[in-house]
């Protein structure tokens, strides 16, 4: 069920400096930031000033010239139009597949969510296939939540439209509303045989991008949906609390990317330093490290698919090369690009893209993917933990 939420490192922090590199799946801002859900990349630090973000990509993404894409938003306005506008048709003609341009109140909302944060009523929508729109997840404390709206709930209307006809990006922008902490909005809701209106209040609420449980056998399970602000720093801890000789599962399936800086914080969990990736911005070769003094003796299995992308790949990579984890699932997306952002005249903000990452031993990821070491579909989890409990980490 396709849902949506309404809700890069450079070498170790201090030691290069510079902007921040992110990876951004900018084909997913318009669902996720409008709502919260996370949909791009990384934060790293380079040797240049600019912030860069490294997104989805191709091998056969073309650049664009920033400069040229400035002077046609500035043309546009001089003569009445629109700068973004005029962006947009700019970046299409380009070749530049997940080139895109944002006004200023999308971009905040991206790097908003980002920092782990979002405006909202705290659910996600998805489409049943029966078609209708229902609650797929309803975050704890939130909104929703206390107002006692349950997983499969169906959506009639938000606000007294209908969203039977909406796509979910549609109707999750309509539960972001105008992005406000405590503006209202009305939800008409069915369970079962009863229908009411529900008036809630959006709130500032925290993203949990990071779950951690032990499971029956011992094994630390850890799933990470996004690496937004702090979930690196919450997989090492998980790693570093857990007992002695207990295997780790790593659930990255579903993991759209987020800040790459956090990516290789969780590199650094289970890597004594060295290389996490490579990548190339505008053909100057730069590259991602892990800190030193992280667990290499615990056995450690990654779980990926088809929807993990671009940070989710980039440590996937770095642990598949470096012999430190084995990979079960399928293939992954194959987001690699690296873009940066150019503020526009209009204050709008186009990213575009600039270059592309590999991993550890050289192998591109753009528009390829990663392949698992042991493929396995529906029982991926199941066929994990009988890896993992080989590795000596499970019973």
């Amino acid at each position: 069920m396709p849902a949506g939420t309404d809700h890069l490192c450079i070498r170790p922090r201090g030691v290069l400096r510079g902007a921040a590199l992110t990876l951004v799946f900018t084909g997913v801002l318009a669902t996720a930031a409008a709502t919260g859900s996370l949909p791009r990349q990384e934060s790293a630090v380079g040797r240049t000033g600019a912030t860069l973000r490294a997104g989805e990509g191709s091998r056969d993404s073309e650049t664009v010239d920033s400069a040229a894409l400035n002077r046609a938003a500035a043309d546009a306005m001089a003569d009445g139009k629109s700068g973004k506008q005029a962006a947009e048709e700019f970046v299409s003609r380009s070749g530049d597949r997940w080139g895109a341009v944002y006004d200023k109140k999308e971009y905040a909302e991206f790097e908003q969510a980002l920092d782990g944060t979002y405006t909202g009523v705290g659910l996600s929508a998805g489409r049943a296939a029966d078609g209708r729109v229902r609650v797929t997840r309803v975050q704890s404390g939130g909104p929703a939540a206390r107002a006692g709206l349950r997983a499969d709930d169906r959506l009639v209307s938000v606000d007294g439209r209908p969203v039977d006809g909406l796509s979910v990006s549609e109707v999750v922008a309509l539960l972001r509303g105008d992005g406000v902490p405590g503006s209202t909005v009305a939800l008409r809701v069915e369970r079962g045989r009863a229908a009411w209106t529900q008036m809630l209040r959006r709130a500032r609420l925290a993203t949990d991008p990071v779950t951690v449980r032990r499971l029956d056998d011992g094994t630390l399970l850890i799933r990470v949906a996004a690496f937004t602000k702090g979930a690196g720093t919450r997989v090492r801890d998980a790693v570093r609390a857990a007992p002695a000789g207990a295997g780790v599962l790593l659930d990255l399936r579903g993991n759209a990317g987020g800040l790459v800086a956090e990516a290789a914080v969780a590199a650094s969990a289970f890597l004594d330093g060295g290389l996490v990736a490579t990548y190339d911005v505008e053909g100057e070769q730069r590259a991602v490290y892990a800190e030193g003094g992280g667990d290499t003796g615990r056995p450690l299995v990654a779980l990926i698919d088809g929807g993990t992308m671009s940070a989710a790949e980039l440590l996937t990579g770095a642990l598949q090369d470096r012999g430190r984890a084995v990979t079960v699932g399928s293939r992954t997306f194959g987001k690699g690009s690296v873009q940066m952002p150019s503020a526009l005249p209009d204050g709008s903000v186009a990213e575009l893209t600039v270059g592309h990452y590999r991993t550890p031993a050289g192998h591109a990821v753009d528009g390829r993917g990663i392949t698992p070491d042991l493929t396995a579909g529906e029982r991926a989890e199941e066929r994990a933990k009988t890896v993992l409990s080989g590795l000596g980490g499970g019973s």
